[in-house]
């Protein structure tokens, strides 16, 4: 066991790799906990697409020690928040409880990572849930149309899939299946313990350590293969009322040195209700309610997009808009003025995340996980600040190329020819 300290942050290596995490807030009665291992959706083969968010679902499903009852009657009693996600890199498990409720909260979490028996009874009661999860994102445009439009560039990659899986191959997966996929992909070298809040870290390590310190290294995943976007547009008929687009473009990974800019890019183009495509789009042509853009970063790559739903009649000329806005970000100078508004909202934004355990937690996590070391939010913002108006406009060069962009719709389409020559070719 390994560690290193840097003011209210320490850091403990157990002897089998496990990483655990943890920043000393004295002033809040809460501690924010996530258990964080690193693997996702992009780790599956195509018939394992799908394992991992199953794999999330049944942790909570019952333990040597614990049924599913239990396990949420006893955060339950405490007043407790607990919750799991699945990403396309990284699986977490997290929990929030007052300060006096820790070792309950760490023992609760230990037990369902380190003894669930993942019940052949109980993945059969969770297969339906699965489906109506599939089904209601199904059901709701503005989140598919994500889906559709991360399969439309990134093709048959594993980040142009589902986190979800299919209905075919959740329908195939057992209880040997999962148990087998999860020896494989939970190994220490893998897993980070964060934990943020009112807490010791030498009292946190006494805690956990015991129980985690005993995985066995013997994580066994295939190496990540690098995605490569593509151009294309791609109509999807629904009968609904409005048509669901999506625009995406190439990004830049986590922990590319243009991530800073990437972040403002964003923020200028569509990231609140000041920026070029709110203002444009709604303000001044009235032709949506909801637009925005949004960035997604991997460890090897990333995604620009564009989100917006407008009336059938309208689709055509709002993409020719955003697009529009698209080449002027790329050729015409970018106000120095505008700039400054960005990083100060993007300042703005980091330090109210401060304030929020939950947001801690996150951060030591993904500072971890990407970088091996936490990055201090004062560094953070000096870089933010260095971006200058020329790296915003080489940026966007370089990302929106018009060769390089995918364009999917949804909606009441019946005639897809106007809209597959939009992109300049």
């Amino acid at each position: 066991m390994s560690g290193n300290a840097s003011g209210d942050i320490r850091k403990t290596r157990l002897d089998n790799g496990i990483r655990i995490v943890t920043r000393r807030i004295p002033h809040v009665r809460s501690v924010s906990m996530g258990v964080w291992v690193d693997v996702g959706a992009r780790d599956e083969s195509m018939e394992e697409s799908g394992i991992s968010h199953f794999i999330e679902h049944m942790i909570f499903k019952g333990t040597s020690r614990r049924s599913a009852y239990r396990i949420a009657k006893e955060f339950d009693v405490i007043g407790g928040q607990t919750n799991a996600f699945t990403s396309m890199e990284t699986t977490c498990y997290h929990a929030k409880v007052m300060d006096a409720h820790l070792p309950t909260m760490t023992d609760i979490l230990c037990d369902i990572l380190l003894n669930s028996v993942f019940d052949d009874r109980e993945v059969e009661k969770e297969r339906p849930v699965i489906f109506q999860e599939i089904g209601m994102v199904e059901d709701a445009p503005e989140e598919y149309i994500h889906i559709l439009s991360e399969h439309a560039y990134w093709g048959e990659h594993p980040l142009g899939r589902s986190v979800l899986g299919t209905k075919e191959n959740v329908v195939g997966f057992d209880a040997d299946a999962i148990r087998s996929f999860f020896r494989r992909a939970y190994g220490p070298e893998g897993i980070v313990i964060a934990a943020a809040g009112n807490l010791d870290h030498d009292r946190f390590l006494d805690l956990v350590a015991p129980t985690f310190g005993t995985i066995p290294a013997d994580r066994s995943l295939p190496e990540r293969v690098p995605a490569r976007g593509h151009s294309q547009v791609a109509v999807h008929h629904r009968d609904l009322e409005q048509v669901h687009v999506c625009l995406e473009a190439g990004g830049v990974s986590v922990t590319d040195p243009r991530r800073y800019a990437f972040s403002l890019l964003n923020t200028m183009l569509g990231g609140n209700m000041s920026s070029r495509l709110f203002q444009e789009v709604r303000e001044n042509r009235g032709l949506a309610y909801a637009i925005y853009s949004y960035m997604t970063s991997y460890v090897d790559t990333g995604l620009f997009g564009i989100y917006t739903a407008v009336g059938p009649e309208q689709a055509r000329e709002t993409v020719e808009v955003v697009l529009a806005e698209l080449d002027r970000i790329k050729t015409d100078p970018v106000d120095p003025g505008e700039l400054r508004d960005a990083k100060e909202y993007t300042k703005g934004c980091l330090y109210l995340s401060v304030e929020n355990v939950d947001s801690q937690m996150v951060r030591l996590a993904q500072n971890e996980i990407h970088f091996g070391e936490f990055i201090p939010l004062e560094e953070v913002v000096a870089r933010v600040e260095a971006v200058t108006e020329d790296d915003i406009r080489q940026l966007a060069q370089t990302l929106f190329s018009p060769d390089a962009l995918a364009l999917t719709f949804l909606g009441p389409v019946t005639d897809k020819r106007p809209l597959e020559n939009l992109l300049p070719r």
